[in-house]
């Protein structure tokens, strides 16, 4: 199998919990919380793992919250390069209200990174004698990290023969762009950001996709539909794919376990459409599970070949 290396410029702890009802001004009594590791590429490389891959994580690491993030990706069996830093890696809070099932999910911002904290980054990717097959460049970028900071790495990826992905927003994805990458994975909101005044038009949606593709600033464009699916744009054309119908408990975790399916199953030979559908079928999985519990194999695989012709 191809390397696949991961990097979470922004990492977090996610702590989960509930509560009955969220009334305001009073003291609220909660369940055991429960902690997880968080951060775009870091869930990519722990669905990649529940999907029976292997990846390595690459991320910023401080304070004792740094620490207790590298005990929980220890606890998971994850391949890991923190690179230490000197401010507190960030601790999210998600809270679900039982008595109506919403969920409140609380993004702390993350610690602000120095010059040479974020070019150590950088050059960990790139820094082993075997360079990696894949990088997947996902989630937000912290104060203090240039917000051309994935162009950066789209860059480094083409002088090293590596497929880059990215799966961001606003204008770090924006830019990444401008230089070239593999793979871009928005969902349709954020797609749709990009287009500005019009987005709603689903004819110039497919413009601009169409555009992306033929100005050679991404190979191919995957945009999320949510419970409609996936629009796969490439040089071979348009194409939507269809998710099984399945409950939805929590959408927490779908993108980057689509991420994950995706890079896994190209890192395993597999051609494109084949890995976009077991994407989708990775991140159609993941909001079968409750919290921010990422996709479980099991159901990847069946829902991918429920995808499957004549299934």
């Amino acid at each position: 199998m191809k390397s696949i290396i991961t990097i979470t410029m922004n990492p977090a702890i996610d702590k989960s919990s509930g509560v009955d009802h969220v009334v305001a001004e009073r003291k609220l009594y909660c369940d055991t919380p429960r902690f997880e590791p968080g951060g775009g590429g870091i869930n990519v490389s722990r669905a990649v793992k529940k999907l029976g891959g292997h990846s390595v994580a690459v991320y910023p690491c401080g304070g004792p919250s740094g620490e207790t993030l590298k005990l929980l990706l220890g606890q998971e069996g994850l391949a890991e390069r923190p690179i230490p830093v000197r401010g507190w890696t960030r601790e999210n809070l998600i809270v679900l209200e039982g008595a109506t099932g919403q969920q409140y999910r609380f993004g702390m911002p993350g610690t602000e990174l120095g010059e040479k904290e974020w070019q150590g980054c950088l050059e960990q990717l790139f820094a082993a004698e075997s360079r990696p097959d894949y990088v997947v460049a996902s989630g937000s970028l912290p104060p203090g990290v240039p917000l051309d900071f994935y162009a950066r790495i789209a860059r480094l990826g083409k002088q090293h023969g590596t497929r880059v992905v990215v799966d961001a927003s606003g204008e770090p994805l924006r830019l990444a762009l401008r230089e070239g990458v593999f793979l871009v994975k928005p969902n349709i909101r954020e797609f749709r950001e990009m287009i500005g005044a019009g987005g709603e038009d689903e004819a110039k949606v497919l413009a601009l996709a169409k555009k992306i593709v033929l100005e050679g600033q991404s190979e191919v464009l995957v945009i999320s539909l949510g419970a409609a699916g996936v629009l796969m744009v490439s040089d071979s054309g348009v194409e939507r794919l269809h998710p099984p119908t399945v409950p939805i408990i929590s959408k927490v975790g779908a993108g980057d376990s689509m991420v994950a399916g995706i890079v896994l199953s190209l890192a395993r030979g597999n051609p494109l459409r084949e890995a976009i559908r077991f994407g989708v079928a990775s991140g159609t999985a993941a909001v079968m599970t409750p919290g921010t519990e990422l996709c479980r194999r099991e159901d990847a695989e069946r829902l991918y070949r429920q995808m499957l012709p004549g299934e």
